[in-house]
């Protein structure tokens, strides 16, 4: 992708659109249902959500391929742990991005200001600041971000989930698919809400979250120049490595790995060799700003460390049934 003057996840100074006091998205996560990894052309043409706007495509560090942002334009509330009633008027940006030609992500994003006009303005004020919900009146910052952050919504209140899977869906039908995927695997879903950090403070992980559902939780400070593009890479970045490691420790626990003929479970973790293993980079894309984040992550929960620990295991495995092969007096000797 082609470098700019600026770094495009951070505003420029003065930049009255990014002056946000809550910014929020969620990132959907899936497997690509094609029995091979797709190759830079077809990602392209799989991503192109817009004619007039190119996929962006990158070799390295590994392939990847970034669809343009598009817009849904909202007239709703925003869900509150208060109860109280915060409406917003806007557009939500969402885009997808495909990783190795394998892993697809759907996500969507929204960034607030403090404060509106009290009566609707009209579309085109809106539409002059995509990827921007303006309140009427003051905005609750706390309140508005834990109820995003919880998802607890009444009838009519924003839903980024349902936006982020059906841009999801869409993809996942596309005719370029054969929908023949190599193994099962669940979807992931990361919510992720962000403040800004106090003044002279550097980004910071208030609080990561999993349940039993495929839903990952993340609050987030940060540093109040800091764009949704920057942010977005992190909260995809992260959805990416979690999907990949929850899925390898499903792979391990369904291969009986210990507790099965050798070469059963040899055969059952081969896709994870096929089509996973290479795609562990954390930071490949991560914004130089946040990526001192992943650090924390490393610390806890300690993504890497399980990550290696699992892909350890297989190589063992691989070794041992390669000894035995090797070595196994009913094979015929040359």
């Amino acid at each position: 992708m082609a470098a700019s003057g600026r770094d495009p996840g951070v505003a420029a100074p003065g930049d009255t659109a990014d002056r946000w006091v809550v910014m929020c998205g969620e990132v959907r996560t899936a497997l690509l249902q094609h029995a091979q990894s797709l190759p830079a052309a077809a990602a392209a043409d799989l991503l192109r959500l817009r004619g007039d706007e190119r996929v962006l495509v990158s070799e390295r560090p590994n392939p990847y391929a970034q669809s343009a942002d598009v817009l849904t334009g909202v007239d709703c509330r925003l869900p509150t742990s208060s109860g109280a009633k915060v409406r917003a008027v806007g557009t939500v940006s969402s885009r997808a991005v495909l990783t190795g030609g394998r892993v697809l992500q759907a996500g969507a994003v929204f960034r607030t200001p403090a404060a509106g006009p009290d009566q609707r303005q009209p579309w085109g004020n809106y539409l002059a600041r995509p990827g921007v919900l303006v309140p009427f009146g003051k905005l609750a910052a706390r309140p508005v971000a834990e109820g995003l952050l919880t998802g607890a919504r009444q009838p009519g209140e924003l839903d980024l989930g349902a936006i982020s899977e059906r841009l999801l869906g869409r993809l996942l039908r596309h005719q370029l698919l054969d929908q023949r995927a190599p193994f099962k695997s669940r979807r992931t879903r990361l919510r992720w809400v962000a403040l800004p950090a106090p003044d002279g403070e550097g980004p910071s992980i208030e609080r990561f979250t999993l349940a039993e559902d495929g839903l990952r939780t993340v609050e987030l400070r940060l540093p109040a120049g800091t764009g949704p593009a920057a942010a977005t890479r992190l909260c995809e970045d992260l959805a990416l490595h979690d999907w990949l490691l929850t899925t390898l420790v499903r792979m391990v626990e369904r291969s009986r790995l210990g507790s099965v003929d050798g070469r059963d479970a040899v055969m059952a973790l081969r896709p994870a060799v096929d089509h996973l293993l290479h795609l562990w980079m954390p930071r490949a894309r991560a914004d130089r700003t946040l990526g001192p984040l992943w650090e924390v992550l490393e610390l806890e929960p300690g993504f890497t460390r399980q990550w290696q620990t699992l892909v350890q295991r297989i190589r063992d495995q691989l070794a041992l049934q390669a000894v035995s092969l090797r070595y196994d007096p009913a094979l015929p000797l040359h």
